[in-house]
């Protein structure tokens, strides 16, 4: 990267907080300075564990000399108010999913962003996965033909069988719609483009929720969300969707199976690097073909190393805000599909981008794991 390491904070240093720290920490091209969280201790052990030389609050994180970017690890409660304070002292931001609760709070930060010359970028980045880049491929060189339906699903039994904070994921912008949904809207969003309308049914299985295992069994957790979500999309591209997205299963289960004329492929949405599975139409018999992806091995961070060569590019991250919003704007239609028992119709919209090269990144942000 030309320019120099990127120098990063991070504000949140919760659970995620590890998984981005350890990618970043090793990345080339970034200089991670800083962490903040309201919970100073946490900064402070996070910042002893990875070597990062500051931990305080976010005011005193924004001041270093520097700083360029701040990753947003926060709750998704106060993601817009994190966001527009590292905006206002002039600095771009990555967020964690969602962008916002509501589109006026994202649209807030996305022009402010514009009128302060920052950028913004979004998780999930599993979608620069190589695993989904792959299958964006190969649905764009026409290995099934002409896309024409996708199915997706997501169930299993909600995170407070695992989480050792879970009330938020059950609170309003959370739930699997809020929470696991970016991982599927944003991957659909990026191979079939924009949404056109939403039609949806919600279920709640339980208004309280009591947490079943751990030093936390028994306690109880009030639901605010539809537990379970069962989507259908139109594309505007022509492409027809059938989504459900759930925490009221006992089984775990997750797909995303993309049939065109000419075949069927599964993308492995649910990681960074998993084989796409095809079988060919017009076949008597069809045997799958595994269809493990080329390139260089990605993780949780990679988001952040690809925007940070876009900001010494001058240019749009391909994670962008435009993007979250257009995924931010399905989920609300969603939910307002429900209420209203109709069809909503989707305005937000982005610009789709080619899929990255297999050897992207050159130089790998993490240690190999099979050195000694």
């Amino acid at each position: 990267m030309t320019g120099g390491p990127v120098r990063v904070g991070v504000v949140g240093a919760g659970n995620i907080s590890d998984e981005y720290l350890t990618t970043l920490c090793a990345a080339p091209g970034i200089d991670v300075v800083g962490i903040a969280d309201l919970d100073r201790s946490r900064a402070a052990a996070q910042a002893a564990t990875y070597g990062v030389p500051f931990s305080g609050d976010t005011a005193g994180l924004l001041a270093l000399p520097g700083l360029e970017l701040v990753v947003n690890l926060t709750i998704p409660a106060v993601h817009a108010q994190v966001a527009l304070e590292a905006i206002a002292a002039g600095k771009h931001v990555w967020g964690e999913k969602p962008l916002a609760l509501d589109r006026a709070s994202a649209r807030a930060v996305l022009d402010a962003a514009a009128a302060a010359g920052v950028r913004v970028g979004n998780a999930p980045d599993t979608v620069l996965g190589r695993g989904i880049q792959y299958s964006q491929q190969l649905i764009a060189d026409g290995r099934i033909g002409t896309p024409q339906t996708v199915l997706t699903l997501m169930q299993g039994p909600g995170p407070d069988a695992w989480h050792p904070r879970p009330e938020f994921l059950f609170a309003r912008g959370a739930g699997p719609l809020f929470d696991i949904g970016p991982y599927y809207l944003t991957t659909l969003a990026l191979l079939f483009g924009p949404v056109d309308t939403v039609q949806a049914r919600g279920h709640r299985a339980f208004d309280v929720r009591t947490v079943p295992y751990g030093e936390r069994a028994g306690d109880r957790i009030p639901v605010e969300v539809w537990t379970h979500v069962s989507v259908l999309t139109r594309f505007r591209s022509g492409v027809v969707g059938t989504s459900i997205y759930s925490f009221d299963s006992p089984v775990r289960r997750q797909l995303f199976e993309v049939t065109g004329s000419g075949g069927t492929l599964t993308v492995p949405v649910s990681g960074f690097d998993g084989a796409s599975t095809f079988v060919p139409s017009g076949q008597p018999q069809p045997q799958p073909i595994e269809l493990a992806p080329p390139g260089v091995e990605r993780r949780r961070g990679v988001g952040v190393i690809e925007m940070a060569e876009a900001i010494r590019a001058d240019r749009e991250p391909r994670a962008s805000g435009a993007l979250a919003f257009h995924v931010l704007d399905t989920m609300l239609a969603i939910e307002e599909s429900i209420e209203a028992g109709r069809p909503v119709a989707v305005d937000g919209d982005f610009e789709p981008l080619p899929a990255v090269a297999p050897a992207w990144p050159d130089e790998p942000a993490w240690p190999d794991e099979t050195s000694p």
